[in-house]
């Protein structure tokens, strides 16, 4: 190699600025963590968890704010202090949730199968029928992909947002796929190829259920609020000639549960916007069964319609 290769080489392999540094060592101790307390009593994460869950609560006010915010919106019968305790039970939950991911990614297989149960209607996801999962935002979620995988390794698929730390990105995208076949289509890669999956027999998990901003956005009520919601769910299920079943991940001292609802009769139908609005309308009795449990940390009410001011 010649003195300008080198020279090419070492100005490719430059060391990092200290800031992008200390992220990548702060990364590697992270995940360093997670894979350490994946061996710990199930009882030492959940209680950890709930010790983060209170310190978040307390010093993370523009998320509690956002927390707040959406449960003066969704429960305005509910008393100030009863929607404190909520919020605090929220961030419980999350903080344990995402510590779960621990034992979900990196114990051994045993462990999780004692942890995860799948119930329910899951006949729903046997066989080649073509079926999108409709899986809102419930902290739960990652525990539903393991439940299924664990349970039915039919190859499915479903659409992921890169994160932009690629060190954490890759971790996630492993853990997820720890399980089963599961394939990740980016939103670039357009509709067309996760509908001819989807008409092939493999499962579509859709999480419709967040703020994805004004385009290709419909405005349907949620808890009585017009709110900003993709018609993906309806849109998916016609195109790919797909039933929909719901799939809902839930908390429990042990692990989790992951139920499996009936596959939703006589759906789609002819109307898109009213087919968003029954999807909505079902999330809001699911939710109510477990208010704690859903990712109201999200500002699920960001975009409004025009000449709205913001609910923030």
């Amino acid at each position: 190699m010649g003195l300008c290769a080198l020279q090419d080489a070492a100005q490719g392999h430059r060391l990092k600025t200290p800031v992008q540094a200390i992220g990548l060592a702060a990364s590697h101790a992270g995940i360093f963590f997670m894979k350490a307390l994946a061996f710990l009593p199930l009882s030492w994460v959940r209680g950890l968890g709930a010790a983060l869950g209170w310190v978040l609560y307390a010093l993370i006010r523009s998320r509690r704010h956002v927390v707040l915010a959406n449960f003066a919106l969704c429960f305005p019968a509910m008393t100030d202090p009863a929607r404190r305790r909520l919020a605090r039970q929220t961030f419980v939950c999350f903080s344990q949730a995402w510590l779960d991911r621990s034992w979900l990614w990196h114990a051994p297989k045993a462990w999780v199968q004692r942890r995860v149960t799948l119930t329910g209607a899951v006949h729903e996801l046997a066989g080649s029928e073509p079926t999108v999962i409709f899986l809102p935002h419930f902290v739960g979620l990652d525990a539903a992909w393991a439940a299924v995988a664990l349970q039915q390794p039919r190859p499915s698929t479903t659409i992921y947002t890169d994160q932009s730390n690629q060190l954490v990105d890759q971790w996630i995208l492993r853990g997820r796929r720890r399980f089963g076949h599961l394939r990740l289509f980016g939103r670039i890669d357009g509709v067309k190829p996760i509908v001819a999956a989807l008409r092939e027999g493999q499962p579509l998990y859709l999480l419709p259920d967040m703020d994805f901003g004004p385009d290709e956005s419909v405005f349907v009520p949620f808890y009585g609020v017009p709110t900003a919601t993709v018609p993906s769910l309806a849109r998916f299920a016609r195109l790919g000639r797909a039933r929909v079943v719901p799939l809902l991940p839930r908390l429990t001292a042990g692990g989790y549960e992951v139920q499996v609802l009936p596959a939703w009769k006589n759906f789609p139908s002819d109307d898109a916007l009213a087919d968003t609005a029954l999807m909505n309308a079902r999330l809001q009795d699911y939710i109510n069964t477990m208010p704690a449990q859903y990712y109201w940390v999200h500002k699920r009410f960001k975009t409004r319609p025009e000449g709205e001011p913001s609910l923030y």
